[in-house]
């Protein structure tokens, strides 16, 4: 090699350089077949290594900001949340300056976000010194429970009647409600599958604590205001489901057919659901409502989470908060999740009755009273007698869902509800067709006999007319609930509550109460006992429902679940009906106001249900005699009584109106 090296003598000779002749070149690509190739693989792995040397220290700051950050996560949480906390107040301050009144709802729930905060903090840092503080109190009072509870109860029971006695003395059909509500109890303690073994405190509890809050949502001014006002909300919300829609669908769909005004609001509620149970919202307040039950009431924490959970979702959602428990649970465990999902409406398909003019207030009491009372009859009808293996348990572990992120939580909820809105669409087709070819029948069977105009309803009217009696329901307007009560338990709730909704706009409408032989509508309290009695799933085609959802989760206990499914459903049927005594015994009939003025400044282009009112109270107050037409009362002395009168009798018919012509 030696005599191939360049040197400065050999260039001053003018010396070729032998690398770039001919026979350099062979001796060098000799010399070089194995060497050469390998460096050139270690030249590549040299530039990679490089490459990533750069890579690394380019991305050291944001390495040591990472590590930073996991070092700090608990300090910058808690300045994040500071900014945050500063940034909501000087929002909420600046709105209750510019407006407190209109801030008033954001007062409420920034009242009601803060105590549970606080509470929370207090439970976390304080609550075990707290409870050794007053441990010799607690004890002083278990020593004295025995003698205590029974005056309690005697205390509790005397309050009950006083105020009943002083309730009822000024509307004495409230009675009939109570004793409804009395009989109710007996029947299904008649039913009940081991009577010495009720247990009197789950009942007794449950009962009471669906009494206090019917109480406070139907008679107090906070509870009346608060209920109606989340009423009014819901309905804002579920007004943006036209947005949505209208853009899908068109305009006129919307405004015309039903499929398109009122399904689509099933999707955007089971959309919303999903995003709230993503967040963990609905798990709270599910676990909140299912520990008052569970410590009141003494039930296992199995069976009161799947009943809490009903309030908001449907009858095979609410098994699935406890999908892992069902194989293990008793009889009466399983018996109390049928009737919980059979007693009460999933929150998607409240929306769609809130779209039918079904009173939001009231649909949603309906809902959150029946979970005590599900929970307080499912013992009496079916007591524990097993030995539970949740009895005492402390809590039970709820998941948040397999979700990444919220937009994924909220297709999810929408692409779900897709086989909802499928099935609601495809019963209403099948149970309306399958209504029109009995009524047909039956009307046929009639005519052989010379009966006419007998239908399915008509039965009903007749077979159930007591219940809806005993239920509150004026003996005139039995007839017409007693039809709804069969219709929600043969066929379903959602045609129900459509034939509801008919009958209250007309009476909304000011149409004329009779139309010869067919009453157009039913009272105000009529339709507020009906609303509770038909808010809940169970009827015939949700036995189905029931067994093919909890029997996919537990298919080792399908016979079980055969044979508690049909006492679970006679139980779900009675809860509602309970609920809609309770809505009797607690109704309060709305004050029309001064007729007199109404309707002297009133527009008889078109009529309400106000107008209705006050004609029929002008009407009462007319006397025709000899062909002269006089007025008593506040009527007497005023000019505009005749004029008022002849306005009335162009929407409505009565025998003064022939002292007008």
């Amino acid at each position: 090699m030696e005599e191939n090296q360049i040197a400065l003598d050999n260039l001053e000779k003018g010396a070729d350089n032998p690398a770039f002749s001919s026979v350099g070149e062979e001796r060098l690509y000799e010399e070089c077949d194995g060497p050469c190739g390998e460096s050139k693989e270690e030249r590549r792995g040299e530039g990679k290594r490089r490459f990533s040397s750069y890579c690394r220290k380019a991305l050291q700051p944001a390495a040591k900001a990472k590590r930073f950050c996991k070092a700090h996560a608990k300090v910058l949480r808690k300045v994040i949340l500071g900014l945050l906390g500063v940034a909501y107040l000087c929002y909420f301050i600046a709105a209750c300056w510019l407006s407190f009144q209109r801030a008033l709802a954001l007062v409420v729930m920034t009242a009601v976000v803060v105590f549970f905060i606080c509470w929370s903090l207090f439970k976390k840092h304080c609550g075990a010194k707290v409870l050794l503080l007053l441990s010799p109190i607690w004890k002083c009072f278990q020593n004295s429970w025995l003698w205590l509870k029974w005056l309690l109860w005697v205390a509790l029971l005397g309050g009950l009647i006083t105020w009943l006695a002083l309730d009822t003395s000024r509307n004495p059909e409230q009675l009939i409600s109570l004793a409804g509500f009395c009989f109710l109890v007996l029947f299904l303690f008649a039913c009940s599958k081991h009577h010495g073994a009720v247990s009197w405190r789950a009942v007794f509890w449950g009962l009471g604590l669906e009494f206090l809050f019917g109480l406070f949502v139907l008679r107090t001014t906070p509870g009346v205001q608060a209920f109606q006002w989340l009423g009014d909300q819901i309905q804002f919300f579920l007004g943006y489901t036209t947005t949505g829609s209208s853009f899908v669908f068109g305009n006129t769909l919307i405004e015309e057919v039903f499929a398109f005004q009122t399904l689509p609001i099933v999707v955007f509620f089971s959309c919303v659901m999903s995003i709230l149970y993503y967040l963990g919202i609905m798990q709270w307040l599910i676990v909140k409502i299912s520990w008052l039950l569970q410590v009141s009431m003494g039930t296992t924490p199995t069976e009161t989470l799947s009943v809490a959970g009903n309030i908001f979702v449907g009858q095979t959602e609410a098994p699935l908060l406890i999908r892992p428990y069902l194989a293990d649970m008793t009889h009466s465990e399983i018996h109390a999740v049928m009737t919980g999902g059979f007693s009460t409406i999933a929150g998607s398909v409240m929306g769609a009755y809130i779209s039918f003019g079904i009173d939001a207030a009231s649909l949603i009491a309906a809902s959150v009273m029946a979970a005590p009372c599900a929970l307080a009859m499912s013992k009496l009808v079916y007591p524990e007698v097993e030995e539970s293996k949740f009895k005492g348990k402390a809590s039970i572990h709820l998941s948040s869902g397999e979700e990444q992120n919220i937009l994924e939580a909220a297709s999810n909820g929408a692409a779900t509800s897709v086989g909802l809105v499928a099935n609601i669409a495809a019963n209403l087709i099948a149970f309306l067709a399958v209504l029109e070819f009995i009524n047909a029948a039956l009307r046929w069977f009639g005519e052989m006999v010379d009966i006419e105009g007998l239908s399915f309803q008509v039965i009903c009217s007749y077979v159930l007319m007591p219940v809806a009696f005993l239920m509150g329901a004026d003996w005139a307007d039995s007839p017409l609930v007693a039809e709804l009560l069969g219709i929600k338990i043969f066929l379903n709730e959602f045609v129900a509550y459509q034939q509801l909704a008919t009958y209250k706009k007309n009476r909304l409408s000011g149409l004329e109460e009779w139309d010869g032989s067919r009453k157009q509508w039913i009272s105000e309290r009529a339709e507020s006992i009906a609303t509770f009695a038909l808010c809940g799933f169970a009827n015939l085609s949700s036995i189905g429902i029931m067994l093919g959802g909890l029997a996919s989760m537990v298919p080792q206990r399908k016979g079980d679940l055969a044979s508690i499914v049909l006492r679970a459903l006679l139980t779900g049927i009675c809860v509602s009906m309970l609920n809609a005594c309770l809505a009797g015994l607690l109704h309060v009939p709305t004050e029309v106001g001064d007729c007199v003025t109404f309707l002297i400044t009133a527009n008889f282009s078109s009529t309400n249900y106000t107008m209705y009112t006050c004609c029929k109270q002008l009407f009462a107050s007319s006397v025709l005699e000899n062909r002269t037409l006089s007025f008593t009362g506040a009527w007497a002395s005023l000019a505009e009584s005749v004029l008022c009168l002849t306005q009335c009798c162009r929407h409505y018919n009565h025998t003064s109106c022939t002292g007008t012509t």
